[in-house]
């Protein structure tokens, strides 16, 4: 029976499955997708997909630079324990290194990586080490310079914390001070103009509301509004912050002083806005006894 495309897609679909096994799974059993499912599971390939609900909000952030380029990616696991673990680590090394060819995180999954996509890799680290994974963000900067760090650090390259910083001018000393200053306050935006207008509207009419609470005259109402405004702008932006390295100066005066332009940067945090699902210890144990 010829095996197509569509009957691959629905088992890797059903099973979690890499591409090649799934293919391999239907031509040993004649195109047969329940004997290509039973095939799986007796060759351990198909516990992917019972992995695949399960929350991963640990990881780690893997930071590489090329040239005037830089990537951050984040892969997300279950627990911390995995992490540390040394092939978990150097498939996240080599997931970055494939991230600097491509231009999203879409393509990083469907990007080769040894003959594989990234996402296969991923199903098929999953059936081995048995925790569900997942590749999660991905964000590049360029510049004349690109500096990275990383708080935190479980390997060379990579830990919960990944910070990239692009310069025009300026040195790479400068430019690991900023990166740290990054991961210290985790700024917003760069600058105002880069600030989500939501957010913007959103404070403002936090303002609004506390300053009318105050019973005072619209217009002292209005001045108090800019007052505010402005140093909450002063607290969100990294150009208007008080540099970690010398609170005297902004961050914009420092740059200026180093002769540098900070033309952007990126900020990862592992488990970043992930939801985590809280469970008592003796619900956990319950779900583990029902195989869950």
């Amino acid at each position: 029976m010829a095996i197509t495309a569509a009957m691959v897609k629905e088992l890797r679909d059903s099973t979690g499955a890499g591409m090649m096994d799934a293919k391999k799974a239907l031509t040993e059993n004649d195109g047969d997708m329940n004997a290509a499912v039973d095939w799986l599971r007796t060759k351990g390939l198909a516990k992917a997909a019972k992995k695949s609900g399960r929350t991963a909000a640990e990881g780690l952030v893997a930071v590489q630079v090329e040239g005037g380029q830089g990537v951050a990616v984040e892969v997300n696991s279950e627990t911390d324990f995995v992490a540390k673990n040394a092939d978990f680590q150097k498939m996240v090394s080599d997931i970055a290194g494939v991230a600097l060819g491509v231009s999203d995180v879409e393509a990083l999954k469907a990007a080769d990586m040894g003959g594989k996509s990234v996402n296969d890799v991923i199903t098929d680290k999953v059936a081995t080490i048995g925790e569900n994974m997942s590749v999660r963000r991905m964000a590049k900067v360029e510049g004349q310079t690109v500096v990275s760090y990383i708080h935190n650090a479980a390997a060379d390259g990579m830990g919960k914390i990944g910070v990239l910083v692009a310069l025009n001018g300026g040195d790479e000393a400068f430019g690991r001070q900023v990166a740290m200053h990054i991961a210290a306050t985790n700024p917003a935006a760069l600058n105002e103009a880069s600030l989500d207008p939501e957010i913007v509207e959103k404070e403002r009419q936090i303002q609004i509301d506390i300053a009318r609470e105050s019973g005072k005259p619209e217009q002292v109402i209005e001045k108090m509004i800019e007052g505010r405004m402005r140093k909450f702008m002063a607290e969100v932006t990294l150009l208007g912050q008080a540099f970690v390295i010398n609170p005297d100066q902004t961050v914009a005066e420092a740059a200026k002083e180093a002769g540098a332009e900070i033309a952007g940067y990126v900020r990862l945090e592992v488990g970043e806005g992930i939801e985590k699902k809280d469970e008592d210890f003796a619900a956990e144990v319950a779900k583990t006894a029902a195989g869950g």
